[in-house]
């Protein structure tokens, strides 16, 4: 073989190893977005319009549904997402738990989307009559947090009652069937739940918690790609003006996704905060007050710092 073919078949090689880098870089420029069935995500989702976005800066999206935040959280420690929402407490235990998140935005307080519910022909009046009953909830939720709160108000403890740790699915199969006493569940499922059971609720997070909806980003993804981020704030702060201004047509456009009437989701989307801002001393504060409690109360392994994962993003 002469030295030309060897030129030839160098040049060849190099051409195709050049264009599977391209190709690799092109595959690696992916936001990865884990949503739950409700919330602010799954309508910026259905608007579509974050692709077109993303797409001016060569980036394309993949979407992840999971059945809740702690769930969801679980996906970005392991590096299977980029992006997410969750309430408050699943971002606290991910933190403990070394996940390396940083809260990129919040919707305010939503106290009234979510509830403790017992069964319409329940014998139970209150928070209290819940000693030494099964009470379902999603372990390290939003509700968790919740379910401290309005005991220690009632004043009993989590040690006071039989926790039953439920996906949300599942706790609304046990919650018909009887195999429950109570259950503590956020919107969509209360709203759903509520209209379709005829449940009562004992309490709502009114004067006990704030019930925020944060926005988390994988911290490494987060500051190797500040224009995405910054995109997909915009984005949900124009979605969610759209939603404030017109329930009715943010209900339409859920209720074939999420298999929940529309006169439902407009009762659930009443009750939803609007305004994605980012975090403010106080709402650290408040969070920072979530994680001590379940420290005290040996659900988290260690102490943590929230402000730690509170990173300005491109910093």
């Amino acid at each position: 073989m002469n030295r030309r073919y060897w030129m030839i078949a160098a040049l060849a090689l190099l051409g195709a190893v050049g264009l599977w880098t391209k190709g690799a870089q092109a595959e690696d420029k992916v936001l990865r977005i884990g949503y739950q069935k409700y919330g602010t995500l799954v309508l910026l989702k259905e608007k579509g319009t974050l692709e077109g976005e993303l797409q001016k800066l060569g980036y394309t999206v993949t979407w992840t549904e999971f059945p809740g935040g702690p769930q969801l959280l679980e996906a970005l420690n392991v590096g299977a997402i980029d992006f997410g929402t969750a309430g408050e407490a699943p971002p606290i235990f991910a933190q403990a738990a070394g996940a390396p998140l940083i809260y990129v935005g919040y919707e305010p307080p939503a106290p009234k989307g979510e509830a403790i519910l017992v069964p319409k022909d329940s014998p139970l009046k209150s928070v209290a009559d819940l000693k030494g009953k099964k009470v379902a909830l999603n372990k390290g939720s939003n509700v968790h947090y919740l379910l401290v709160r309005a005991l220690e108000n009632a004043g009993l403890s989590v040690n006071d009652i039989q926790p039953v740790y439920l996906a949300p699915a599942d706790a609304r199969a046990a919650f018909e069937q009887g195999s429950v006493d109570a259950w503590v569940i956020w919107d969509p499922f209360f709203a759903a739940a509520s209209a379709a059971t005829g449940a009562r609720t004992l309490t709502d997070g009114e004067s006990l918690v704030s019930n925020h909806q944060f926005f988390l980003a994988a911290r490494d993804y987060a500051k190797a790609n500040t224009k995405v981020i910054d995109t997909v704030i915009a984005q949900l702060v124009a979605v969610d003006d759209w939603a404030k201004a017109d329930p009715k047509a943010a209900a339409q456009a859920l209720s074939p996704k999420v298999g929940i009437p529309v006169e439902v989701l407009e009762v659930a989307l009443a009750r939803q905060g609007y305004g994605v801002a980012p975090l403010t001393p106080e709402v650290i504060a408040e969070q920072q007050k979530i994680a001590d409690t379940f420290y005290k109360l040996g659900l988290l392994p260690k102490p943590i710092k929230v402000d730690e994962a509170v990173v300005k993003v491109g910093s």
